[in-house]
């Protein structure tokens, strides 16, 4: 599925001037690398200069004494300009290649922290590989031109202004014609470079594909795997990596004519003005070394030209890159900052929350409600649990708490203040979540439970391990606390990646807990001991909790039955059990399962 991102609609190399507000921290270096490139240029320029002065001074007319000292001299000259061309080529080549890599850092790094701002909905529309692949592919091809392109074509601009001067300017009869055989020449450049730039874009767009088959598939393996589909995938990216040569092939293709339409016609009128210059020198009105001079500035055009029809694809490319990584520079978060935040009243124990006539659907579900009129009123430390079916709306609740999304209708309060009006971190960082699927990070234990405070002490880490009974196999592991546990903590078992979620939030130690399904990956006796863990975190405390197992939720002060998005009944579960609506079967269903596993496993 292809990004809801908003399409530029710049599609030439003025997409480029996006990465302005990066380069102009960097002004002072920029004017440096374009002083030692502009003077690079100039001793490429002055070489034809100091070859007609050898010819004319050294070669031709005098005495053999006079035309060896003389020769002497210009070769020293000559030695001159080359060493003052390396120095100022090599300190050019310094220049630009630290400024290409410092700006390309500096923009991932913008562009991956813009999007780790981005709501939950941004993510529902956008592919994750689709931004590894704007991450990695797109700010290389940036680098590329601003570190190396961009300057070897300002280079060759300035020697190919320079050298069409000086011809024109020594020449002036011959080189005017030609000058205006070279503005023909751009009128098709224009035509094939639109084609291009249209073909570069959709390169890239075919390789982010790609990316996001790969990066679905890896996150997936075991399923694959389970399922025996790794040829069916295999299959899968092979046909969008083919779709992406193809559209690569056809760019080159098209890239290619450009060049070859360039070189040629440009070279053409070159050698038609070179010709009627060696007839200038037969007829006696320029000089041998007149005639050098023109060779070398003939050369040194035609090679201009000739890298920058180069340079002017590579640019394209990286105008499309540049779009695309604006894109999502652009991306504005539906959940926006407030302009002047409210500060949250200090709070003992737990936060009062509310939620008043919320309606609310999810952007890719516009047509279904997943909350209608839902009102809820917890008070600072009481728990409340939250059952009913799938699709009930539990975790939407919980969602919207938190302001991943935004209601249509109603509002959220916490401690008396709509979440509306508070800043982001200031709401979150009052609420602890323990999530369903629990996220463990390609780093150690300690650091994995630390991600609820970074600043803590690892005696506090081990004291939140020990409560949510994750300290004994943490110590048994390999290096204890310093053991690294793999990518989405793949040397963990179901149960101890949910443990060290639990201790992660017992360690952030917040007003407000969210445990959506948290002991859903445990055995009965570790969930017995976290459930111990959990009510003692809870004391205190306001506490919202989501379970299918209902046992969990027995201990609750009150508990919301939810269907379809709406409230349909409250109550403890003695009350809700007695009054025989959708709990009382929910209950009922339950138990006579655990009943009939129990009498199955006596068996």
């Amino acid at each position: 599925m292809k990004p809801d991102l908003v399409r530029s609609a710049a599609r030439s190399p003025r997409a480029l001037r996006g990465l302005l507000p990066f380069l102009r921290p960097y002004r002072g270096r920029i004017a440096l690398a374009l002083l030692f490139l502009l003077g690079a240029a100039a001793t490429t320029l002055a070489l034809p200069v100091a070859l007609k002065s050898l010819i004319d001074g050294g070669l031709v007319g005098g005495n053999t004494g006079e035309r060896v000292l003389a020769l002497r001299g210009h070769f020293l000259a000559l030695f001159g300009v080359g060493v003052a061309m390396g120095v100022l080529s090599a300190a050019r080549f310094y220049m630009v290649s630290w400024l290409g890599e410092r700006i390309t850092a500096d923009l991932r790094n913008a562009v991956y922290a813009h999007v780790v701002r981005q709501s939950p909905e941004f993510f529902e529309t956008t592919q994750t590989g689709e931004v590894l692949s704007r991450l990695t592919t797109d700010t290389t091809l940036v680098q590329t031109v601003v570190g190396s392109s961009f300057s070897l074509g300002l280079r060759n601009t300035v020697m190919g202004i320079g050298a069409l001067g000086m011809l024109v300017a020594t020449n002036p009869r011959v080189m005017l014609p030609v000058l205006g055989i070279l503005a023909l020449v751009v009128l098709p450049t224009l035509v094939i470079g639109r084609r291009v730039r249209r073909l570069s874009r959709a390169s890239q767009d075919r390789v982010a594909d790609s990316s996001a088959i790969a990066a679905e598939v890896l996150n997936a393996i075991p399923v694959v795997q389970s399922y025996a589909q790794q040829q069916r995938e295999a299959a899968r990216f092979d046909g969008a990596t083919e779709r992406a040569f193809e559209t690569a092939r056809r760019r080159t293709q098209v890239r290619s004519v450009l060049v070859a339409f360039i070189i040629i016609a440009t070279f053409g009128a070159l050698l038609w003005g070179l010709y009627q210059g060696t007839q200038a020198v037969l007829r006696g009105d320029i000089t041998p070394g007149h005639l050098g001079q023109t060779v070398v500035y003939v050369i040194v055009l035609a090679g201009s030209v000739a890298v920058l029809s180069e340079v002017y694809g590579e640019l394209l490319r990286a105008a499309g890159a540049t779009e695309r990584l604006m894109e999502l520079l652009h991306a504005r978060s539906p959940v926006a900052e407030p302009v002047r935040p409210r500060a949250l009243p200090a709070v003992r124990g737990g936060s009062s929350v509310r939620f008043e006539g919320v309606g609310f659907h999810y952007p890719s579900r516009p047509t279904q409600p997943a909350l209608q009129d839902f009102s809820l009123d917890v008070r600072p430390g009481e728990t409340v649990a939250l059952v009913g079916p799938s699709g009930a709306g539990k975790s939407t609740v919980l969602q919207l708490l938190l302001r991943f999304y935004d209601v249509q209708a109603g509002r959220i309060l916490v401690d008396g203040v709509p979440v509306t009006e508070l800043s982001l971190d200031a709401l979150r960082g009052r609420i602890g979540l323990v999530p369903q699927d629990s996220t463990i990070f390609s780093a150690s234990a300690l650091d994995n439970i630390r991600y609820g405070r970074p600043d803590a002490r690892e005696t506090e880490v081990q004291a939140a391990a020990h409560a949510a009974f994750a300290h004994d196999f943490i110590s048994a592991l390999p290096e204890g606390y310093a053991t690294h546990l793999g990518e989405r903590g793949v040397r963990l078992s179901g149960g101890q990646r949910q443990r060290i979620s639990i201790a992660r939030a017992l360690l952030k130690n917040p007003p407000i807990l969210l445990l959506d399904e948290a002991t859903s990956a445990l055995d009965a006796e570790s969930e017995r001991m976290v459930q111990a863990a959990l009510e003692s975190a809870m004391q205190g405390r306001t506490t919202l909790v989501i379970a299918h197992r209902l046992a969990t939720v027995l201990r609750a002060d009150r508990i919301v039955v939810m269907d379809h998005g709406r409230v349909v009944d409250v109550g403890t579960h003695g009350e809700l059990v007695a009054r025989g609506g959708l709990y009382a079967r929910l209950a009922a269903m339950q138990f006579d399962l655990e009943n009939a596993r129990v009498g199955a496993v006596a068996g």
